[in-house]
């Protein structure tokens, strides 16, 4: 994947665009800015199609991060670039800077850290969708721990279900880690807390295992 597939991004308090990126001409700027202007506040993510791009918003906490891409890029790329920048543009500026700067006043110096992740997402393409596929399966498997937990004294086989998908996903992050050639805060980051929140499931279920055991026997 080039990275001319990654065409504009900007960051927004409100409506009022704080920093922005892109290497190109178009009428993208005009078409995110109105898009921007529909948006609803509350945390969330949007994704709009428009002339073969997509539009793609992460809302939260009255900030907007924005990624403009072609149509052909897979969902997962805007999805992780979004939640990179997010992340690195609450560490330099949350509950400072950003809550008062005028419109533009970051471009000079976020505008490179824009470019810097348009240009690593855009590089590794296999990396970034691997592992949002672990990290969804990791959400799946909590959402389905959650809706049988009140469930699983009655039936065991639904803990040997869970443990078993626990497993595996503990052996895809740790394959994943390994299998990394490239040193990146933010995939580090995001390797440990998935390799905590699959080792948090495995804990829950043995205890989980522990009582069905204990009540069986009446312990």
């Amino acid at each position: 994947m080039g990275q001319k597939l990654l065409i504009y991004s900007f960051v927004a308090r409100g409506t009022m665009i704080l920093a922005e990126y892109t290497g190109f001409n178009g009428n993208f700027r005009t078409i995110a800015a109105q898009c921007l202007e529909k948006l609803s506040d509350s945390n969330n993510k949007f994704t709009f199609n428009c002339d073969g791009h997509t539009f793609n918003y992460l809302v939260e906490d009255g900030y907007t991060f924005c990624l403009v891409a072609v149509e052909s890029v897979d969902r997962e790329i805007p999805i992780a670039f979004l939640e990179r920048v997010k992340e690195e543009f609450n560490k330099r500026y949350g509950g400072g800077k950003a809550a008062t700067a005028a419109a533009n006043s970051l471009s000079r110096e976020f505008g490179s850290k824009l470019k810097e992740h348009m240009q690593y997402c855009a590089d590794h393409p296999e990396e970034i969708i691997k592992m949002a596929k672990v990290q969804a399966q990791v959400s799946e498997l909590e959402s389905a721990m959650m809706e049988k937990i009140e469930k699983v004294l009655d039936n065991k086989e639904n803990v040997d279900v869970l443990v078993e998908k626990a497993k595996n996903l503990y052996s895809q992050a740790q394959d994943f880690r390994l299998q990394s050639t490239r040193r990146n805060s933010w995939l580090q980051n995001m390797k440990i807390k998935l390799i905590a929140i699959v080792l948090g499931i495995i804990i829950s279920l043995i205890l989980i295992i522990v009582l069905t055991i204990c009540l069986g026997y009446k312990c």
